[in-house]
């Protein structure tokens, strides 16, 4: 195949325009709030691709990567089916219950004041004052209730701090003591939205880490707040689109849940290759749900995404198979290779940059392989990614890369629309973050 591609980037605006336009706009905040990853892609860029791509109601459009569900939850305000899959379990979970728009919202709210009620008789039998009323507490430390020893291990250090822990422990333990499967989920995801903005001490930006310590904090009134949130979106779109919307728990490299020659467009944020950890920003909410208890649930997790680190690389990934033929991407894991040697860089991690390099690529071709079979003859796909910088300041410019691989497989790269630019601290360069747009023949 011919080396020199002539992919064409739409002209950026000023740098300040371009942040400004991944920020969620007060219209779109409806539904998209109720969980929200901090770096995820905003509502008005789906949109943007649903109009340029010409999709109607009756044509389905497929997220791969759903996160936690902007494509899925933005073609359902707009009447379009959508099918997403997504390898973390509680992205999954905030996707499937953001598309669930037919709870009752007044049965909803009544039933979460049930919740809010026994919670606050529960906590002040505890000895912990009505919340809103911080002073010095009665209740002693030891009598706390405390996350299981395995479950502690997994979440950050000081993630929550003892008091709103037990707060906490008490409310998702109410809730499932007066579990009613019409409202469980809904209730579940206001809890995690609540503890981890506004109880844990955990700070996103965009690397996820810990920046004080909150002594306490309402809990439960942060958890009513997200469910009259939950509430009044609800009124607001239950009348409105009745389109089908679908999430499974699935690896976007093997697409066994979707029909062959049945997708019309793609739009999606796949992982970026770097040194970020996915699994790490959700590890609160992981715990408290139930989703993950210990190292093997972790590991399991690990295996089911996309080799996008070095923490989720295991022996039995085989996928840069899959573009040992592309110079481009061999070249390149060739190069961080000799900076290694160069620096003199011998830790594990370090040693493993050019194969994360390698399987990042392999995994996205053995993704788009098996999507070809899916897409039908016309379908049209936009992959927003990143350029990156963080094995040894040699930049990875994944949006090129990946067109290469989409080519390679018999997609058509139709071009590269510049979404914005970001300032990389390592390197003190701007790097572009791209929708790939591909077609397929």
């Amino acid at each position: 195949m011919g080396r020199q591609q002539t992919l064409q980037y739409s002209r950026p605006t000023d740098h300040n325009a371009i942040a400004e336009d991944n920020k969620i706009r007060p219209e779109d905040l409806p539904v998209h709030r109720w969980y929200r990853f901090v770096l995820s892609y905003p509502p008005h860029l789906v949109r943007l691709y649903l109009e340029k791509f010409k999709v109607r109601p009756g044509d389905l459009v497929y997220d791969p990567f759903c996160g936690t569900g902007t494509t899925l939850v933005e073609c359902k305000k707009n009447g379009i089916r959508s099918v997403g899959t997504e390898a973390n379990p509680v992205a999954h979970f905030a996707s499937r219950v953001k598309t669930s728009w037919e709870v009752s919202p007044k049965g909803l709210q009544r039933h979460a004041n049930v919740v809010a009620r026994m919670t606050t008789d529960a906590l002040i039998e505890d000895g912990l004052v009505p919340e809103g009323e911080f002073r010095a507490t009665s209740v002693k430390t030891e009598k706390l209730l405390k996350l299981p020893p395995d479950a502690e291990k997994l979440i950050l250090t000081n993630s929550i701090s003892p008091v709103p822990l037990h707060r906490a422990m008490r409310l998702i333990e109410t809730i499932e003591d007066l579990r009613n499967d019409q409202y469980y989920e809904h209730e579940r995801l206001a809890f995690a939205s609540a503890v981890v903005n506004h109880a844990s001490n955990l700070h996103f930006g965009p690397e996820v880490g810990v920046r004080g310590q909150k002594d306490d904090s309402p809990v439960t009134k942060h958890w009513q707040a997200a469910i009259q949130a939950m509430t009044s979106d609800l009124r607001a779109v239950k009348s409105g689109s009745t389109a089908v919307s679908e999430c499974f728990p699935s690896d976007a490299r093997t697409l066994d849940v979707l029909d062959d020659a049945s997708v019309d467009a793609v739009i999606t944020s796949p992982p970026y290759p770097n040194e970020k950890d996915y699994t790490r920003t959700t590890r609160l909410e992981s715990v408290f749900l139930g989703f993950m208890s210990n190292r093997a649930d972790l590991r399991a997790l690990k295996q089911g995404l996309l080799a996008s680190n070095t923490r989720n690389v295991y022996k039995s990934d085989q996928h840069d198979r899959l573009i040992s033929h592309i110079p481009e991407i061999c070249d390149l894991a060739d190069k961080i290779e000799s900076k290694r040697v160069e620096l003199g860089k011998t830790s594990g991690f370090e040693k493993m940059y050019p194969r994360v390099t390698r399987l990042y690529f392999g995994g996205m071709a053995k993704h788009l392989l098996e999507l070809s079979q899916k897409m039908r003859p016309g379908g049209r796909l936009a992959y927003v990614v990143g350029d990156q910088a963080s094995y040894f300041r040699i930049k990875i410019p994944t949006g090129q890369l990946l067109a290469i691989v989409a080519k390679d497989l018999g997609y058509n790269v139709e071009g590269i629309d510049l979404f914005r630019t970001r300032f990389s601290t390592v390197t003190r360069e701007r790097l572009n973050e791209e929708a790939v747009i591909l077609s397929w023949k």
